[in-house]
């Protein structure tokens, strides 16, 4: 990404996730170029948390993120039916352990 003299180029894209409240999870609202991760989090702050609608910001190079493609959807998460060891029924608890 290039602005009109070259000082965004070669800089690298941040993911940013915010989290509106506390008690919810940091959703991904966009991403950013940045000189570095300081720069990263103040652009954040100013471009996704304008109306105070955020509490806590992460930023992450998107090279540093590794995520499962759609071609692996049906391998990667098919269900574990056939690893009943994994499944708490599985188990037989002896009657003298107490709490559970």
């Amino acid at each position: 990404m290039n602005d009109i003299d070259g000082k965004k180029d070669g800089w690298p894209l941040y993911e940013v996730f915010v989290r509106g409240k506390r008690g919810l999870n940091h959703v991904h609202v966009g991403s950013l170029h940045a000189a570095d991760d300081a720069m990263a989090l103040t652009h954040a702050r100013d471009l996704y948390t304008r109306r105070n609608e955020g509490v806590s910001i992460w930023v992450v190079r998107s090279e540093y993120i590794a995520a499962s493609t759609r071609d692996e959807k049906d391998p990667f998460f098919a269900p574990s039916a056939d690893k009943v060891y994994r499944h708490p029924t599985f188990y037989d608890i002896p009657d003298d352990v107490p709490h559970i």
